[in-house]
């Protein structure tokens, strides 16, 4: 017989503080654990899992241990694997998605289905839905696959157990109840091919609960204890798995942070961890990451949330220097402030791999990344993709390649981008003319496109008005190009503009903008000079061809959502202006949840740093906001004695600041009022307003064409040799075609 050990002398709880102790202590009953940034919450759970096994002598194969990310889980089994005795690791420490397979496997059967059903991943899940839409007869241009695909994920929410029984078991309905057809093709599918995806294991995993009794008493005899952590990013299916499973002892320990939700746009309810009805409730406070001035600012910056559960971190460590605010004249300012800054850094010891820089928006890093490679810094993407190695960048600078060399290369990456009917026959032909005439294949297609290939005139005829703007432009004495104006007639002309619109695709969007931007800013900085088309992409191919290799020692740089669970000695936190981060689309679309979390991403990012912490912005034009940027509310709610402000810094800056954040206010109340409830209609409403093709009429600037709308409702207007964006109180019909 095993001798039990009192809690004062067990070796499990000498390393933990009170807090955490009595977290590992309290194993009966619904326990809730709020577990503040750096605090030691994996530690807690892995305690408190080995206590049970170890201490009280449960079965491991009683326990359900859940975390939100697969390397989360494979974190917590190393952990649980050096506290308790060899094999006393179960496989139900693990993720909900996992435990929903496992639970599959063993009780699918019931339904129809075979143990060795298919789980869809997202490749799988596009490939259904690009078969959906070519069996229907659909245009790709009129209904993406992405957007088939966000229809199904809402249509199964909406009708969880419905669609189950409606489409998905074996002996379902040969004419079932109708629903639009992309949606019964795609089921359909499923159902032949015997596959679930991730959404149906869980609600799979809910039918079987709720339609077999045996079922459910069998797993809740089964499973003593059940604890899940990053609770608050969970959504109200996964707590409708993990507390269905804990009726049986009443057993359930949920840990979490809802300061660190970020995830509530992905359907995450940190409202459920807020509202949770405990026996017993713990919170840990003790911060073992960050010296206490960077605490002090995340403690400054949350407590402007409500939806929370009030809590202030207490610093372990002592010491550290206050955080620095840098506010550049513009964004290479900024980025070279940053480079200059790490040079610094690394001269005095420090290694690149120890610095991390951080951003709301991804398109923030196409600045930084040219900084850094004048720099000869290395640096690596953290699980995402080089500015001008992303898709929509490339594509749009192939289309700038083609108009300047007709090489073979930017033909074939855009002749059918976005689709028009160029498939791989059409290319295989173009190939075997352009070999017989010993040219180009651009050439060749300019050359035959009107008896071979007749539905590529508009694409011939948009290079090539293209390729004589910019070849006009140049001829002029102390006259370069307009590199920004091209690129936008190439964005329209060839629908990509429009085709990223439809997808819905706003970070691409984003990221178009940016580069625009950039463009814009070239433009300015070679005004009068004779700079040709050919000239921007040498220059440009200096970033885009510079490929250092991503070794162990290398600046980090990521999306704030792409470094929740990571901390660095050194943190960046750049971009911080007003509509970017806070980042007003996010707040407009889910008003005051998303104004709240915008807010938890920044206290997110503070709390990554561990020594020394670096806030940048600049200013300039916002391209998203249409107008000049801002700093970030979140420097203004930061106490001046707290944070050391360099550059050009004036704090009357935050003036407009607050009035940006009252006007949005403004718009917020209106939402709430004109829309009380969401409507969630896949249909396109057709906004009054003008259309792309639309004369108009400024009073400064006179009659002009409207050239598109943007998300914000303002116009792109084309007038007399110039284009400038408008809102649209400011535009009129001329009075001159009604006369």
């Amino acid at each position: 017989m095993k001798t039990k050990v009192p809690p004062h002398e067990n070796p499990l709880l000498a390393p933990l503080n009170e807090q955490q102790r009595a977290a590992v202590l309290a194993t009966e009953g619904r326990v809730r654990i709020i577990a503040g940034a750096g605090s030691g919450k994996t530690r807690v759970i892995a305690h408190r899992y080995a206590y049970l096994v170890n201490q009280l002598g449960i079965d491991p194969g009683c326990i359900l241990c859940l975390t939100f990310t697969n390397k989360a889980a494979a974190e917590m089994r190393t952990r649980i694997g050096r506290l308790v005795e060899r094999g006393h690791v179960n496989d139900y420490v693990c993720t909900i998605h996992s435990f929903c397979v496992r639970f599959l496997r063993k009780e699918i059967f019931r339904l129809g289905y075979p143990a060795t059903f298919t789980v869809l991943d997202e490749e799988d899940r596009k490939h259904i839905g690009r078969q959906v839409l070519e069996q229907l007869g659909i245009s790709r241009q009129r209904n993406t696959v992405a957007q088939l695909l966000d229809k199904m994920g809402r249509y199964k929410y909406s009708n969880r157990i419905e669609y189950i029984e409606r489409y998905l078991l074996p002996d379902a309905p040969a004419n079932p109840p109708a629903e639009e057809a992309t949606v019964v093709r795609f089921l359909q599918m499923q159902l032949k091919l015997m596959a679930l995806d991730f959404d149906d294991l869980v609600y799979f995993t809910l039918y079987i609960l709720g339609h077999f009794p045996e079922v459910r008493e069998s797993w809740l005899e089964r499973i003593d204890y059940v604890q899940v952590d990053e609770v608050q990013d969970c959504s109200d299916d996964d707590w409708e798995v993990f507390t269905t499973l804990s009726q049986g002892t009443g057993n359930l320990c949920i840990v979490g942070d809802p300061d660190q939700s970020i995830y509530e746009w992905r359907g995450g309810r940190p409202d459920l961890f807020v509202d949770f009805k405990s026996d017993t409730d713990i919170t840990l406070t003790t911060n073992y990451r960050s010296v206490p001035p960077i605490l002090t600012i995340a403690n400054e910056v949350i407590t402007n949330n409500h939806n929370r559960i009030d809590k202030t971190l207490v610093p372990h460590r002592h010491g550290g220097k206050k955080p620095v605010h840098y506010h550049g004249r513009n964004d290479d300012d900024e980025s070279n402030w940053i480079a200059k800054q790490i040079e610094k850094w690394v001269d005095a010891g420090e290694n690149y791999r120890d610095i991390a820089i951080l951003y709301r928006a991804s398109f923030v890093s196409r600045s930084i990344e040219q900084a850094l490679l004048r720099h000869k810094i290395k640096y690596q993407m953290w699980g995402g993709v080089r500015f001008f190695e992303r898709k929509e960048i490339k594509d749009l600078l192939a289309y700038l390649q083609l108009v300047v060399h007709g090489d073979d290369l930017a033909l074939q990456r855009v002749i059918n981008v976005p689709p028009r009917r160029f498939g791989k026959k059409s290319l295989e032909r173009l190939t075997v003319l352009a070999n017989r005439q010993q040219l180009p294949l651009y050439d060749t297609l300019r050359r035959t496109y009107r008896d071979e290939f007749p539905f590529m005139a508009d694409f011939v005829q948009l290079i090539e008005t293209t390729r004589q703007r910019a070849n006009a432009k140049v001829e002029k004495p102390n006259a370069g190009i307009n590199v920004a104006d091209l690129a936008e007639d190439l964005l329209l002309g060839s629908g990509l503009k429009e085709q990223l619109r439809k997808d819905n695709d706003e970070e691409r969007l984003e990221n178009i903008t940016e580069l625009l931007a950039s463009m814009n800013q070239y433009d300015m900085e070679h005004e009068g000079e004779r700079v040709s088309l050919d000239d921007y992409l040498q220059d440009i191919a200096l970033y885009t061809n510079a490929d250092y290799r991503s070794d162990g020692d290398t600046v980090k740089l990521m999306t704030i959502h792409q470094a929740k669970g990571l901390e660095f000695p050194i943190v960046i936190i750049a971009g911080l202006v007003e509509g970017t981060f806070p980042n007003y689309r996010s707040i407009r679309e889910r008003l005051v949840l998303g104004e709240e979390e915008e807010r938890r991403l920044m206290y997110v990012a503070i709390t990554r740093a561990r020594d020394t912490l670096v806030l940048t912005e600049s200013e300039g034009y916002n391209f998203a906001e249409q107008g000049r940027r801002a700093p970030s509310r979140y420097i203004g709610e930061i106490a001046d004695e707290d944070i050391r402000h360099t550059g050009d810094w004036d704090p009357r800056l935050l003036d407009e600041t607050r009035q940006m954040a009252l006007e949005l206010e403004w718009q917020i109340k209106m939402a709430e009022q004109n829309n009380p409830t969401s409507d969630d209609s896949d249909e396109d409403v057709d906004d009054e307003g003008f259309k792309p093709g639309d004369a108009v009429f400024h009073d400064a600037l006179g009659d002009g064409i409207v050239l598109e709308r943007l998300e914000n409702g303002s116009y792109r207007v084309q007038f007399n040799g110039v284009r400038r964006t408008i809102r649209a109180e400011f535009l009129s019909i001329p009075t001159g075609e009604y006369d």
